[in-house]
């Protein structure tokens, strides 16, 4: 009889060890850590205490996330009640870029914009390029990583020399308007496998009142 065979056969009765209740206390086993033999039901204590605290480790990291979330919530929300009191434009971009570099501690983070007729001396309206604007087009996702173009770079000033990740979000709020970058001296900070669903919210709250102050300005205060 193979080995396999055996735990088939204690599997398939579990009725086994009822018949036979004296036995658990007569067999012993490797101690898993090594040093002594140990009874099966000991051993069995010890893959239950380690199954605990593998559980309350993932518990931990749940509820890490949880709060990690719900900031970065709150922080969106606080965006978007401030983006509804804007009455420009550029009353719009500086609004979004103080909360963006204040309150998610962003080291840099800049935006540019190509909305149809937008004039040269609007905030955002510097030249880009037409492969910079179809890569953006292109983005279904944000891109978060160690990259970016040279024209990207350049818009950094000297402070590109000190960045080593990059998030740039498309401003799409069905149609394509610009695109946010954002950039940081820390090279974990945007990172290729994170999630990007709130820097999409981000993206589009933007892009959102971009098209509404550009419709219909609202009058200053």
């Amino acid at each position: 009889m193979q080995a396999d065979d055996v735990a088939q056969y204690l599997k398939d009765h579990p009725e086994f060890f009822e018949h036979y209740a004296d036995l658990l206390a007569e067999i012993f086993v490797p101690h898993p850590h090594g040093g002594h033999a140990i009874s099966l039901a000991e051993r069995q204590m010890l893959t239950l205490r380690e199954k605990n605290r593998l559980l309350e480790g993932k518990l931990g990291e749940l509820l890490q996330f949880g709060e990690e979330n719900d900031g970065i919530s709150d922080k969106v929300h606080r965006i978007g009640v401030a983006l509804l009191r804007t009455p420009t434009v550029e009353a719009t971009l500086h609004t979004f870029l103080f909360h963006i570099t204040e309150n998610f501690n962003v080291p840099q983070a800049t935006v540019r914009l190509w909305v149809p007729g937008w004039g040269h001396d609007q905030p955002g309206s510097e030249p880009v390029s037409d492969e910079l604007k179809a890569f953006a087009l292109d983005l279904q996702h944000p891109y978060c990583g160690p990259h970016v173009s040279p024209e990207v770079a350049g818009w950094f000033g000297e402070a590109a020399a000190t960045l080593k990740s990059y998030a740039q979000v498309p401003l799409r709020h069905g149609e394509t308007l610009g695109l946010l970058v954002m950039g940081s001296e820390d090279a974990q900070r945007f990172y290729p496998d994170m999630g990007t669903l709130y820097l999409s919210r981000l993206g589009e709250l933007l892009a959102s009142a971009i098209q509404r102050n550009e419709a219909e300005p609202l009058p200053e205060a």
